[in-house]
């Protein structure tokens, strides 16, 4: 996407592009552009990231594409806002460098000989970089100043996002009590009694001193317990989301116009003379 044949108009496009990444989410706006010291093609970029666009993020643009006005990025925006934190507006060092091609998991490519040229390209691609910021004060002090003898007066205003985070973490955790329980049982059992019978008439006696030994079996019903584990309910969890209001509250800047007469100047309109707004 990004060669030698890059011109500085395309570097001036670039500076006002957004950085998307590989799943079409906004990531931010581009902030600072480097060139790389032996093609002086741009290799990475650094991404206004923040809630108010207040943090840079190198990017490289090795891979990237271009989509219209933006440049699509084979990363995640979560990849690229955790990537190392370096300082903006600096030559990147050879060990910065190197641990943001060890991040980004890429391969750099030199050679002895291209490290070699190195410190001799520094000064050619910082140039290229400071003509794209003089370019961006240029057309800043264009737009201050008018032809028609007014100026432009500016505020700030509040740009409120919203960025999503953990809360907190709900566990299910499931652990054993023991209970006593009390069941009734009916139950049976035998007891013995003598059952005493007179004879019937004309029933034939046996022998006197005879042995006979008569004995009965008894029986009765005891409880016996067993257990047996059976579900009974199944315990999970449901998110639901509530929507409330929170202020947000912070500083901004606004400009005023003073008007300052010098010599006998007349005032058309007394209502016009407001010094401050």
């Amino acid at each position: 996407m990004f060669d030698q044949n890059t011109t500085q108009e395309d570097i001036s496009r670039l500076s006002n592009a957004e950085v998307i990444d590989q799943n079409g989410d906004k990531v931010g706006g581009v902030g600072q552009i480097y060139l790389d010291d032996q093609t002086s093609r741009p290799t990475w970029v650094t991404v206004k990231t923040g809630l108010f666009g207040t943090k840079e993020t190198f990017v490289p643009l090795d891979q990237a594409t271009r989509e219209g006005d933006a440049i699509r990025v084979p990363y995640t925006k979560d990849f690229i806002k955790d990537a190392p934190k370096m300082e903006a507006d600096h030559h990147i060092s050879e060990s910065e460098e190197e641990e943001l091609y060890r991040y980004y998991n890429l391969d750099r490519g030199y050679n002895d000989t291209d490290v070699n040229r190195r410190d001799a390209d520094v000064d050619r691609r910082d140039a290229v970089a400071g003509e794209v910021r003089e370019d961006r004060a240029d057309l800043r002090d264009r737009e201050d100043h008018t032809d028609d003898g007014s100026v432009v007066r500016r505020e700030e205003e509040l740009r409120v996002g919203k960025e999503r985070v953990g809360a907190g973490r709900v566990h299910l955790r499931k652990h054993v009590v023991t209970d006593t329980e009390t069941v009734e049982v009916p139950v049976e059992r035998e007891e013995v009694h003598v059952v005493r019978e007179p004879v019937r008439d004309g029933e034939v006696g046996g022998r006197i001193g005879g042995d006979e030994n008569v004995s009965v079996e008894l029986h009765e019903e005891r409880p016996v317990v067993e257990k047996e584990t059976v579900a009974k309910e199944r315990v999970g969890l449901e998110k639901e989301t509530h929507r409330d209001t929170e202020q947000v509250s912070a500083e901004v800047r606004k400009e005023q116009v003073e008007v300052e007469r010098e010599g006998d100047v007349r005032r058309d309109d007394a209502s016009r003379d407001d010094t401050r707004r």
